[in-house]
């Protein structure tokens, strides 16, 4: 009988670790990645949008565009590049406003070459300048597209496609899988092109409404992890009431490490800074950062400048580390809960962010047009700053505890690297004071007791 319940036990054990073990598969295998999402722009993503036109022969031609809709995140020079696998044999007749980077083998075509007879075709935007001929709207930035906040009118790409090979109706056409966006480089990841309502157009004399015969849409959002492994920017912070300025962290994006890689930063005074801005990573647009504690291309400095009965006033500088890159159309966004007070700023444009609804704790700040917005390389020129004066609000305003100090800070939708809260500057009064351990005394008397009874 006893036997007969270990053994019963046994069963209920082995039963329960399965279940607990299953149940733990499951969770892994519906578990949903977030590392795409971003607390400050919840909604920010880029979507192509295949808008099926007319109908060929053989297939259709379709309007191509790329909408940003995300509120400070830019694709900047060399721009965007968009891939697909097509579902079945399709080729690409011709195009307008882009090209593919690769032709493939059309071996088997006589007479008419198609564009492009890959079966995962590469696109890239055509350069400014392009013929007429050859341009639709919205196309022929070098693949650049502004973030939406900064220059809607610029937030968006086009081009037009002729596809071949391909079915010719709603029912028999295939939608492309496996896109890719690369903005220029990872950092996005695309979902399944998903069939959506017909794209309505509005003529010219705005009389009549016309519509597509065919609409998908594709969403693709934006990881900081996938794009780097190390970031790219971090804060440094100082004050008028405390001679201490707190600098980046250390090796925040890195460490200067010339033995093991050789050429990874470059000392402003050296008479070889020419040589190494020209040299090999120049092609592929890889940093060269000047040599510091902290080796990032870009530092954002919080300082808090002056403090008046009812205002208090702070002085942004964003600095270029890098030697080989002058930011266009730069941004930074700043958390601070004194936003909703900003009484007036100089010299930047400012956008509050209210991704949540009654709160206005976040900022947009960019450069202003032919002044500051092109932020320079490393150098004299490699720097932009600005000045905020903050309404105080008496129920929450004070310099204790770090409170004057920014909760975090994106340079162009990337997270900057903060200093660890117990580096802030404090207030002379509100300084830490020093703990004694109670073993100190301890040893010192034992100590001394020794020394006596030694020379007793």
């Amino acid at each position: 009988m006893e036997s007969q319940c270990l053994s019963a036990t046994g069963s209920i054990a082995k039963l329960s670790s399965f279940t607990i073990l299953l149940l733990f598969l499951v969770s892994c295998l519906t578990f949903t990645s977030t590392e795409a999402y971003d607390a400050l722009d919840p909604l920010g993503n880029i979507t192509i949008k295949w808008d099926v036109i007319s109908w060929t022969p053989d297939g259709y031609v379709a309007v191509v565009t790329m909408f940003n809709f995300q509120q400070y995140r830019h694709i900047q020079a060399p721009g965007w590049t968009l891939g697909w696998t097509w579902a079945k044999k399709e080729v690409i007749w011709s195009m307008v406003g882009a090209q593919t980077t690769e032709q493939g083998d059309c071996s088997r075509y006589k007479g008419n070459v198609p564009h492009c007879c890959k079966k995962d075709p590469t696109v890239v935007d055509l350069l400014p300048g392009t013929p007429y001929n050859q341009q639709i709207a919205n196309c022929c930035k070098a693949g650049v597209m502004q973030s939406y906040i900064q220059d809607p009118a610029n937030a968006v790409s086009s081009f037009q496609i002729s596809v071949g090979a391909a079915g010719t109706t709603n029912k028999t056409v295939r939608l492309p899988k496996n896109f890719t966006l690369k903005a220029p480089g990872p950092g996005y990841s695309c979902g399944r092109a998903a069939i959506v309502k017909p794209t309505r157009y509005l003529t010219a004399d705005k009389r009549r409404m016309t519509q597509a015969m065919m609409t998908w849409n594709v969403t693709c959002t934006y990881s900081q992890f996938l794009a780097q492994k190390t970031p790219t920017c971090c804060v440094s912070l100082s004050s008028f009431y405390n001679d201490t300025i707190v600098n980046c962290p250390t090796c925040a994006c890195g460490c200067e490490n010339n033995s093991t890689n050789p050429g990874s930063c470059v000392e402003p005074d050296s008479p070889y800074l020419a040589s190494a801005v020209a040299g090999s990573g120049k092609a592929t647009n890889s940093p060269l950062v000047q040599c510091t504690s902290h080796m990032c291309p870009v530092r954002v400095h919080w300082h808090v400048k002056l403090n008046y009965k009812e205002y208090w006033r702070v002085k942004v500088t964003v600095t270029n580390f890098n030697y080989r890159m002058n930011y266009t159309l730069w941004n930074i966004v700043v958390q601070h809960p004194n936003f909703d007070n900003l009484t007036k700023i100089f010299s930047f444009n400012y956008k509050d962010l209210t991704p949540y609804a009654g709160l206005n704790d976040t900022a947009m700040l960019w450069g202003v047009k032919f002044y500051n917005d092109l932020l320079m390389q490393a150098g004299p020129l490699g720097n932009a700053q600005s000045e905020l004066l903050f309404r105080k609000d008496a129920s929450t305003f004070t310099f204790e505890k770090g409170w004057a100090f920014p909760r975090r800070i994106y340079f162009n939708g990337d997270n900057c690297v903060m200093p660890p809260p117990d580096a802030y500057p404090w207030l002379p009064n509100a300084s830490p004071r020093p703990t004694i351990s109670l073993l100190s005394p301890v040893i010192t008397i034992l100590a001394s007791l020794v020394f006596l009874l030694s020379y007793a």
